[in-house]
């Protein structure tokens, strides 16, 4: 059956699946950029800046069409938009390009996985909610299954220093993205997912590129071109166009069933670094990816 025959479901379904695909490969081009051959490897800082380049003149063309017909945002409306962009994109992503130098990419997915439980304990301690015994259960077993992943990652990596500090970086990326996540719900409501979306990435690409002038020198811009490839396809093919699959798809199928589906990005990240960077894969650690996506199946479940 040809795809201008099918429904919105089926649409909103296979958006949803590519979208899962484009997130999960985050990791491998990050990984992959890593590995480029030369004198000094690419630092996360520098990655992320060129990542933030290319993705730029998406989103400052998506901002200024959202932005055409509607109200101008108030000082109060910056300062919000400034903070959650400063946490869910320059904060999460430079914590998370951190994290993995040091420790495997299906590991690094699965602990960013579980910032939808960290969304729900957010909600719990801050804002007033309670928590239910479907979310109790789904936090066990989010956090057995990282358990079991992250000891298969000591097993086979033999440098437990760098296991618990890549770790303990990308679950600070997590916990970081969930709180954009539970702040950004009114803003999204105000200003339209797409404008909302485009310019907090602006503000994140601001604060990324002055922490690089900061931190870095110019001449760290100078790389093989592998790592503008890499950047480049972070860019597009794991930011850009993944946003906005997801958002259709959201539009079509609603938000639960968008993230269910979205639970296959550790278990295809996991067989993508399996296939392209010999990362070893055992039972114990699809095991673990196993639970861990039941808990993010728990807690987005419709009561």
């Amino acid at each position: 059956m040809r795809w201008n025959h099918w429904s919105s479901e089926s649409i909103g379904v296979a958006l949803a699946i590519l979208a899962a695909f484009g997130f999960s490969f985050k990791a491998i081009f990050v990984k992959l950029a890593y590995a480029v051959p030369q004198a000094v490897p690419v630092d996360a800082v520098t990655l992320l800046s060129l990542r933030m380049w290319f993705a730029l003149p998406f989103f400052v063309l998506i901002g200024l069409h959202a932005s055409r017909s509607a109200p101008p945002l108030s000082r109060g409306d910056w300062l919000t938009l400034s903070s959650l962009g400063l946490l869910g994109y320059y904060g999460a992503s430079i914590l998370d390009f951190i994290g993995l130098g040091y420790i495997s990419a299906g590991l690094e997915r699965l602990i960013l996985f579980t910032y939808p439980t960290l969304t729900v304990l957010i909600g719990v301690l801050f804002m007033g909610k309670t928590l239910q015994r479907r979310e109790i259960a789904a936090l066990f077993l989010s956090y057995a299954g990282i358990g079991l992943v992250f000891f298969h990652d000591l097993e086979f990596s033999g440098e437990s220093r760098a296991v618990l500090l890549g770790s303990a970086f990308v679950f600070a990326s997590s916990l970081s993205y969930a709180l954009y996540l539970a702040g950004s719900g009114a803003m999204i409501q105000r200003l339209g997912s797409a404008r909302f979306t485009a310019l907090a990435m602006l503000i994140s690409t601001l604060a990324t590129q002055l922490h690089f002038l900061v931190t870095q020198p110019l001449s760290a811009l100078r790389q093989p071109l592998p790592i503008y490839a890499y950047g480049a396809a972070m860019a597009l093919l794991s930011t850009v166009l993944p946003v906005f699959l997801q958002s259709a798809a959201i539009r079509r199928i609603g938000a639960s069933r968008s993230v269910m589906i979205g639970t296959l990005g550790p278990m295809l990240t996991i067989v993508f670094a399996w296939w392209l960077l010999d990362e070893p894969l055992s039972s114990g650690q699809m095991a673990g990816a196993v639970l861990v996506l039941a808990g993010v199946w728990l807690t987005s479940r419709r009561r």
